[in-house]
């Protein structure tokens, strides 16, 4: 079984700056987790809480899924506080439960929860797949964001890992789940 874990997509990134091309990024998550779900994976979806007053206050607008994602009842959703998913929530222990082939991973901001979600994975000893077009940013002051969405893809992919690291497209993962049987991702 795989699982994608879709990182901080929410209302509130949309306060700020505009994030670098994310219809296409939204339109390809939607895309990969059909997939995760017809290969009977589960998707897990992170949910930022953030401070009083902030753009991520639990149960305000902010907080809430953007609505362009398609969602199911029987995703799981976890929520977090930090910058990773991984500190003070039961996502390690729900990866333990789920015991997934390979882990994917999209989301918002690349160079913050979504590199912090990608290297607790790699450090959690699993199996991970870097959705290459499936995370976006706002530009930095320093730098434009499809240059830090281009750099943390190369440092990703030269992450040591116990398992494996993959970095690939979504079409490069959908054309592989459409040429398997069961139409499931499998390690490499």
């Amino acid at each position: 079984m795989d699982v994608i874990i879709v990182v901080d997509m929410q209302v509130g990134m949309l306060d700020d700056a505009p994030k670098h091309d994310l219809q296409g990024v939204l339109d390809r998550i939607n895309a990969l987790t059909a997939m995760v779900r017809r290969g009977a994976g589960k998707v897990i979806w992170i949910r930022h809480c953030g401070k009083p007053g902030d753009g991520f206050e639990p149960h305000t607008p902010g907080w809430e899924f953007l609505p362009a994602l398609i969602r199911r009842p029987d995703d799981i959703v976890v929520e977090k506080s930090l910058n990773d998913p991984f500190v003070g929530t039961s996502l390690r222990t729900t990866l333990a439960d789920l015991a997934p082939g390979r882990v994917l991973v999209a989301g918002w901001a690349t160079d913050f929860c979504v590199d912090a979600t990608v290297r607790s994975c790699v450090s959690g000893d699993q199996h991970v797949v870097v959705v290459r077009d499936g995370h976006t940013l706002s530009d930095r002051p320093h730098l434009g964001a499809a240059a830090v969405i281009a750099h943390h893809n190369w440092v990703w992919d030269g992450l040591i890992s116990n398992r494996s690291i993959r970095l690939a497209t979504t079409h490069e993962l959908l054309s592989e789940a459409d040429a398997l049987p069961d139409g499931r991702i499998h390690p490499a």
